[in-house]
């Protein structure tokens, strides 16, 4: 297909602008700083005036506008209240998606770190690292709607009578078992999606933590040894305590993630069966059925559970400095 510069010329046009604009606003602040002498706050503030409007404008208007459509009718033109609100806490998809939510949070943090744990104090001191460690990363690879995928296909579901595609189905049928439908049947459907996002997030944990493992001073563990403790002993006394700030930095990254989950469930079973989540909600209940107050409520859900989250990560990070 042949480039069409007439046809793209108002994409160029915005792209010119954009330079320009960049452009301009790198001068500016060039100029400020030159003109004569200024004082450090200053100096900083000039540095960040760029940053900080693009925060405004891309982050900050977003916000106040989502909270304010929160309180407002499937249009977004009529006051409706806490409506929104009371529609979330007693609707039956919505708590559905609460309750998906709530899972994922605690069941992928906590067993993408442990998995990444294991993998990482089993090839923390192989001469085969760098191997083992490409092959836990790759499925970090590939992006979640290639994870979700890859899981709708190992899950496949043909009658018992049909040969089955589906590798779990397979294993089923192999050892006398009926297959099932692995992404409808519930509560399974809602742990077998975690179990993908798990293999997706497991190579993250391993790679932090092999660095952390290795980082941890061979005299101490030599010294535990030589004292009479056991393998065990030494990774739980010693090993752990001392990769404790990264295993949290893991965990808060896992559950920040994990809040924003839609890729995997839209790609496998687009949120049907009761597998929604309060991401994937909010997108359907705006683009999907129109209800704009809805969904902006949902965002305002959204943003109010990641916060603590994000907040505990920044404290910690400015202890740690």
């Amino acid at each position: 297909m042949s480039f069409d510069a007439v046809a793209q010329q108002p994409k160029l046009l915005y792209l010119l602008q954009g330079v320009a604009a960049f452009a301009a606003v790198v001068a500016l602040v060039l100029l400020a700083l030159h003109r004569g002498p200024v004082r450090r706050r200053a100096a900083a503030l000039i540095l960040l005036a760029p940053a900080l409007l693009l925060l405004t404008i891309g982050l900050l208007l977003p916000g106040v506008r989502t909270l304010m459509l929160s309180f407002t009718d499937s249009g977004g033109d009529t006051w409706a209240g806490v409506d929104n609100y009371v529609w979330m806490f007693t609707d039956h998809r919505a708590l559905v998606a609460l309750r998906n939510t709530l899972a994922w949070v605690v069941l992928v943090p906590l067993t993408a770190t442990a998995v990444g744990l294991l993998y990482a104090a089993a090839v923390a001191r192989s001469r085969f690292r760098a191997f083992a460690l490409s092959l836990v990363l790759i499925p970090m690879a590939i992006s979640l709607v290639g994870a979700g995928v890859v899981g709708k296909f190992v899950s496949a579901y043909r009658p018992a009578e049909a040969e089955q595609i589906g590798l779990l189905n397979q294993l089923v049928v192999a050892f006398g078992g009926e297959p099932r439908q692995w992404l409808v049947d519930s509560p399974w459907n809602v742990l077998f999606l975690i179990v993908v996002m798990v293999w997706t997030q497991a190579g993250f944990a391993a790679v932090l933590l092999t660095g952390a493992i290795r980082a941890v001073p061979v005299e101490l563990t030599e010294a535990a040894r030589l004292d009479g403790a056991s393998p065990g002993q030494v990774f739980r006394r010693i090993t752990l305590p001392s990769i404790r700030p990264t295993l949290l930095v893991v965990l808060l990254a896992q559950a920040i993630g994990t809040f924003k989950a839609f890729d995997v469930v839209r790609t496998m079973t687009g949120g049907q069966f009761d597998t929604g989540v309060i991401a994937h909600e909010m997108y359907d209940q705006t683009f999907r059925y129109g209800e704009t107050g809805r969904g902006a409520a949902l965002a305002v859900l959204l943003f109010l559970l990641v916060t603590p989250f994000v907040a505990h990560q920044v404290r910690a990070q400015r202890r740690r400095g």
